[in-house]
């Protein structure tokens, strides 16, 4: 391309648009992708050392700090096939899983976590809690939503401007008003106070989240549904509904990742049977202090489920979110 053709096209891009090619290219730079691997290698170390400290032996752990079991690791293939000879079923049994004979590895730890204060049945309450905390709010934020982007009626600006107002307010101070509003109700003790709470503490974002990706679905895509004779219900399911699936799932990592990591929610209103699995480990915090190996066995299991939908779901929840805060 001469050099002519090529301030042409310059001349044709807006200051928008140069301002986004900049962007990019500043995010693109050598100075940024170093900034960008410190910062993940920051992030990472901690969860390594965690999972490195889960699977050594508390003497190991005693004696030396995590660091040193991968960068001395003493490998063995010929300890590893005598330990799974031994005894290949038993997970419980030490020297089963690697092939390391110094720092000593294994799945001990987590044979005793899960053993200890039934975190096993914990974890299975994370899932019945967490799955129902994150459908029922995206329901109820994809009716709002249309209603809010879509319907006209008499104070809609103002509903929806008190609606995003109330992500401002705090947990704490609702959490009584809520107790008592659920013991007149007699769902004290239920999953329902868990499921309720979660999705008023959700629906807000949700709310502004899916309001804002369906303003940018273009006004003639539904005009042109329309005048086929499409109704509320067919623009929503048909039209809307398909589009939607990066917001929503970008909503629904949110809720997902903060339902699992509650603990507040969970220490005011489940149950003792329905407790989840942090709840659990803030016990063992407290009846388990010394043996902080367990508890660094115990905090994997919890972390391992968020981390693999985030890897799973982060390309969807990159787009949901670019879509909410990129206009035009």
């Amino acid at each position: 391309m001469s050099d002519d053709t090529r301030v042409e096209a310059q001349r044709k891009l807006t200051r928008k648009e140069q301002r986004q090619i900049d962007a990019k290219n500043r995010l693109s730079s050598p100075a940024a992708s170093v900034i960008a691997i410190l910062v993940a290698i920051l992030w990472t170390t901690p969860t390594a050392g965690l999972l490195v400290t889960s699977f050594r032996q508390p003497l190991d752990i005693s004696r030396s700090g995590w660091w040193t079991a991968v960068s001395n690791p003493d490998f063995s293939m010929k300890a590893f096939g005598e330990a799974i000879a031994q005894n290949p079923l038993n997970f419980s049994s030490s020297g089963w899983l690697m092939p390391f004979t110094d720092p000593h590895f294994s799945l001990d730890n987590y044979a005793e976590a899960l053993d200890t204060h039934n975190l096993g049945m914990s974890f299975v309450n994370s899932f019945i809690i967490t799955i129902p905390a994150v459908i029922i709010p995206i329901i109820l934020a994809l009716l709002a939503a249309y209603a809010f982007a879509w319907i006209d009626f008499k104070g809609r600006n103002i509903l929806f401007a008190f609606v995003f107002s109330l992500q401002v307010v705090p947990i704490q101070v609702t959490l009584v008003p809520l107790l008592g509003q659920y013991t007149a109700w007699h769902l004290q003790n239920t999953l329902w106070t868990l499921w309720l709470s979660h999705t008023i503490f959700g629906l807000p974002l949700a709310i502004y989240l899916l309001h804002n990706f369906m303003k940018e679905i273009p006004r003639s895509l539904i005009e042109a549904a329309r005048v086929d004779g499409a109704g509320h219900v067919r623009v929503f399911f048909q039209v809307l509904l398909p589009l939607l699936v990066p917001a929503i799932a970008s909503f629904g990592i949110f809720q997902f990742l903060w339902v699992w990591n509650d603990l507040l929610v969970s220490l005011t209103f489940a149950a003792a049977e329905d407790a989840p699995i942090t709840r659990i480990i803030n016990e063992m915090v407290g009846s388990f202090g010394s043996k902080w190996y367990l508890l660094s066995a115990g905090a994997f299991i919890s972390m391992a489920v968020p981390v693999v939908v985030f890897l799973a779901l982060q390309r969807y929840f990159v787009r949901g979110l670019l879509a909410g805060g990129v206009k035009g």
